[in-house]
C-alpha cells in the first residue's frame, strides 16, 4: 500500500506516522496501514477538521485521542499529555496530526530529544523538513535564537531538506 496522500505526511518509524489533517478517505488509508490509534493535536474547530473525527476514527476500529493545542499558545500541559499518549500507545502504530504537521513536529523534537534521547539535530530531523518555528513555538522546542523570528515553511520559505533516511518528507502534497 502507498503512503496516504495527506498534506505533511511523515513516516517517522515502523510504528509512526505524522500529517496535517486528514479526511475520511485518508483515515481509512491509515486504518489499512496498520495505525491502531490516531492522535489529533488540531483544533476541532478549525475549518479544515473534520466534522466528528472522532466518529471517524472509531468508526474505522482506532482509538482516538485528542490534546487540543492552540497554535499561538502551546503549553508544557499539552506536551505532557502528548507524552502520556506516546507512552499509552507506545507499541502501537500511531498516527499524530494537527492541520499542517507543525504542531506535531514541534511536540515530536521535543519528545524525541527529551524522552527518548535523540541527538539534537536528528530529533528535529522531521521539524526541520516541515517548517522552522519562531516566537512561541521556537521557545517550545528549546530553540532560543529563534525565539524573535517569524516561522519560516519547507517548500515556501526555504528548500525542504532531502535525505535517504525515513525522516525524508515522502511527500508534501
Amino acid at each position: 500500500m502507498s503512503d496516504p496522500q495527506i498534506l505533511n505526511w511523515r513516516r517517522i518509524d515502523a510504528r509512526l506516522t505524522t500529517s496535517g489533517q486528514p479526511g475520511e478517505a485518508a483515515l481509512a488509508e491509515l486504518a489499512g496501514l496498520g495505525v491502531r490509534h490516531v492522535i489529533n493535536l488540531g483544533l476541532h474547530e478549525h475549518e479544515r477538521a473534520l466534522p466528528d473525527e472522532p466518529a471517524s476514527v472509531a468508526a474505522l476500529g482506532m482509538g482516538y485521542t485528542y490534546i487540543p493545542v492552540p497554535f499561538d499558545a502551546p503549553e508544557e500541559a499539552h506536551y505532557q499529555a502528548f507524552c502520556a499518549a506516546m507512552a499509552e500507545y507506545g507499541g502501537e502504530p500511531v498516527h499524530v496530526h494537527c492541520i499542517v504537521n507543525a504542531r506535531v513536529t514541534a511536540f515530536l523534537t521535543r519528545y524525541r530529544r527529551e524522552v527518548l534521547g535523540m541527538d539534537p539535530a536528528e530529533a528535529r530531523a522531521p521539524m526541520d523538513s516541515v517548517w522552522r518555528p519562531g516566537g512561541v513555538w521556537a521557545a517550545f522546542v528549546g530553540d532560543d535564537d529563534a525565539v524573535g523570528a517569524e516561522h519560516r515553511y519547507a517548500g515556501r520559505d526555504f528548500p525542504a531538506p532531502v535525505s535517504p533516511s525515513s525522516e525524508a518528507p515522502s511527500r508534501s502534497r
